[in-house]
């Protein structure tokens, strides 16, 4: 059964980002490339949006969780709306010995 969400607007998501660490790499026509820094240092752990979506509904962030490494969609959604902090997205990464820290 697929659990359905409300869209996200793409900016909430960006602002998201941003917040966590994620700067813009590469600006194309079509998507704005992230990629996840910690202590200046670039990761492996990359995401996109594109700028003609104004909302991202339950596809567009479902390719989000697995390219942000998340098990959940909802742990995307905490993320999203910031109960993941940064230090536990870390942890999580480290974890999962995605990143070391």
């Amino acid at each position: 059964m697929k659990h359905n969400t409300m869209p996200i607007k793409t900016r909430k998501i960006d602002s998201a980002l941003k917040k966590k660490g994620f700067k813009i790499v590469k600006e194309k026509e079509d998507h704005i490339y992230y990629y996840f820094f910690i202590n200046g240092k670039k990761t492996p752990i990359r995401t996109k949006l594109s700028h003609g979506i104004k909302e991202y509904g339950n596809d567009l962030l479902s390719d989000m969780k697995k390219q942000l490494k998340f098990e959940k969609k909802d742990e995307l959604l905490r993320f999203i709306d910031c109960s993941i902090t940064l230090p536990k997205y870390i942890a999580m990464l480290e974890n999962k010995s995605i990143i070391e820290y």
